[in-house]
């Protein structure tokens, strides 16, 4: 843990008395005023010389302010021009005083650092916020996590976002293509089930999910809803330009076709993958591995999804009501 260092530095504290500065006629500002021009000095203006500017200031002579003694019996001087000693009119005391005051926003800030190991981020910012949460901060005071956590945090709300978009963006594209709400409603509704592979992976190699999984959830979506709109096309090409009548053999005759592409498609992308995994979490595959670890798992469920699920689903509700066509003989069909 690295606590940002700042280094204590005595300061003379001075808190004026009221009442006792109110008997020689003086405020509060004027006592600070005077005690800051003599103790610290205080710029009045400049000067100008010879094309040179020399700043000009107002403080009081060394012998005035080199000991604490010189301190107490400064003269501030009332309205009516008498004089009394800083001591008489305020309460002197030397505290110690941060040297430097870090801003961030305006607002005065201390940075607590800490390097983890053995465990993940979320658990980690877990445990932290059940330690602040017993803290009973002064008024003005509070915990912010920043760092790596806040951009995570930043960044999944943003994927999140982006998600809620791309669902709605695949149920459209599926309707254009299946040109049924019903079809369209199957196919999208399936597509949650090609990411249990995924959870699964991501549990099983520690639980953590970061915005490597999220991508790699994004992926497996992706590679799910391609494959089931082939399928589902697939089936319609064999009904529209084949012959084939809406069917369990229809059904098995599409699946058996499609099942050399859809495992072509799943080994391809599993293969490119295993290094990454295999490899382990490694420093700078930090976005690589988790994102690697649920796509592998995720393309096991997708390919049994598109190959099990999807024709049960098109069996059940892929029927399309056709008008009847005319045969050659001139004979009513039903499509």
């Amino acid at each position: 843990v690295h606590v940002e260092f700042l280094v204590d530095v005595p300061q003379v504290d001075i808190k004026v008395d009221l009442a006792k500065a109110q008997e020689y006629g003086l405020k509060p500002g004027d006592v600070r005023r005077q005690s800051g021009y003599l103790l610290a000095g205080e710029e009045a203006g400049d000067i100008h010389r010879a094309n040179r500017t020399y700043d000009v200031n107002i403080w009081s002579p060394p012998q005035y302010r080199d000991s604490m003694s010189d301190v107490y019996n400064l003269q501030i001087e009332a309205p009516d021009g008498r004089r009394v000693a800083l001591q008489e009119i305020a309460e002197i005391n030397i505290v110690p005083t941060a040297n430097g005051i870090n801003r961030e926003n305006l607002a005065r800030r201390i940075h607590i650092e800490a390097e983890i190991e053995g465990i993940d981020l979320g658990s980690a910012v877990t445990a932290v916020r059940n330690a602040l949460d017993q803290i009973d901060f002064p008024i003005g005071y509070y915990p912010e996590m920043l760092g790596e956590f806040a951009e995570r945090q930043e960044a999944s709300r943003n994927l999140f976002q982006i998600s809620l978009i791309s669902a709605v963006l695949i149920f459209f594209l599926l309707y254009i293509s299946f040109g049924s709400v019903r079809l369209a409603l199957m196919s999208f509704v399936s597509l949650p089930a090609a990411l249990v592979g995924g959870v699964l992976a991501a549990y099983l190699t520690g639980g953590i999910l970061s915005l490597g999984s999220l991508v790699g959830f994004l992926t497996i979506l992706g590679i799910a809803a391609r494959n089931g709109i082939m399928l589902i096309n697939h089936y319609q090409h064999l009904e529209d330009f084949e012959g084939e009548t809406f069917g369990i053999n229809l059904i098995i005759r599409g699946a058996r076709e499609r099942v050399s592409p859809i495992l072509m498609t799943g080994l391809t992308t599993g293969l490119a993958l295993v290094p990454l995994v295999i490899s382990g979490n490694l420093p700078g595959h930090e976005i690589e591995h988790p994102m690697a670890i649920v796509i592998v798992g995720g393309l096991i469920t997708s390919t049994l999804v598109n190959l099990f699920i999807i024709p049960a689903l098109y069996l059940l509700f892929g029927r399309r009501n056709r008008p009847p066509q005319a045969s050659s003989d001139g004979v009513l069909q039903a499509a």
